[in-house]
């Protein structure tokens, strides 16, 4: 039986009542330099005319993303890219999140702009970073100081942010890629022990399974040098798009690396249709899984 108490209604996209909110306004713009003022109070306004829209809207995730309007100057920056967000667009719909790509706070992001090199300010928000972060090597004002000068500044904005501090997030993609083999390898051995995880089954149930996946991981470990699935892989300075990557990292291991992790990821998604991707340097080649996998293929 099913619980009338867990369901929500569906968002009504053909509704729309004839009251003035502040999309009739014609000086709305969504500029930077022409900003959105009180935008969660307007939000909040239009959503009391749309509740459909309003019901377990508190629970809801979304992820943001994007990247730089001009093509890439890597030849291969593009490419990478789409995979990317191929990725983020697969786990989005296998755990049920919006994906959203472009611009996301308001209010956020014009006091992040407002630090950066377009600001009048820009050189006065340098002098303030430094003075706040002793060692921050560099004079400039940069997105990263910026973020974190605002994270520990503004409590506005802090209320509303999250800190993950449970989950190893790094991910140094040095360390994490040449383990892909011997993780796969230890996932495998798990659901030859458990033939209930090797069921086939729907991506909407998908996280059913990683609960029964995880009494087997106790001993993996959830940190560095643990032999989890890591959940992000950081490319650190390897700048896929402009192609100007750390000169500690040879050309070549970097966008290798990086397709290992888009295929690794991949294979995730393939095995629930019954394919698998043999080689991870070889995005094109996708071979069959039988039913009761794993059987004794190469993976």
């Amino acid at each position: 039986m099913r619980s009338e108490c867990c369901t929500h209604p569906t968002p009504n996209l053909r509704f729309d009542p004839p009251d003035s909110t502040f999309y009739d306004d014609s000086e709305l713009r969504y500029s930077i330099d022409k900003k959105v003022t009180g935008w969660d109070d307007k939000r909040k306004e239009w959503l009391k005319r749309h509740p459909t829209f309003t019901a377990g809207s508190k629970d809801m995730i979304v992820m943001v993303t994007g990247s730089q309007p001009n093509p890439c100057q890597n030849p291969i920056g593009d490419h990478l890219l789409l995979r990317a967000f191929k990725n983020k667009v697969d786990y989005c719909r296998i755990h049920g999140y919006d994906v959203f790509y472009n611009n996301w706070s308001m209010d956020f992001i014009d006091a992040w702009a407002n630090m950066g090199t377009i600001s009048p300010d820009y050189k006065k928000w340098g002098e303030i970073q430094r003075s706040v972060f002793k060692d921050k090597l560099f004079p400039e004002s940069n997105d990263q100081t910026a973020l974190i000068y605002l994270i520990y500044k503004d409590r506005r904005l802090t209320d509303k942010i999250y800190l993950e501090g449970e989950y190893y997030f790094k991910g140094y993609w040095v360390e994490i890629v040449p383990t892909y083999y011997n993780i796969t390898k230890k996932y495998v051995g798990i659901e030859r022990e458990d033939n209930l995880l090797r069921r086939r089954h729907a991506e909407k149930v998908s996280e059913q399974y990683a609960a029964f996946r995880e009494p087997h991981l106790k001993e993996a470990g959830n940190g560095r040098w643990c032999w989890r699935r890591p959940f992000i892989t950081h490319f650190t300075g390897c700048q896929p798009c402009s192609g100007n990557h750390n000169q500690i990292y040879a050309e070549e291991s970097c966008w290798n690396g990086m397709l290992k992790a888009l295929n690794f990821a991949d294979n995730q998604v393939l095995r629930k249709y019954g394919f698998v991707h043999p080689d991870l340097l070889d995005s094109k080649t996708v071979t069959d899984s039988l039913f009761d996998y794993p059987d004794e293929g190469p993976w």
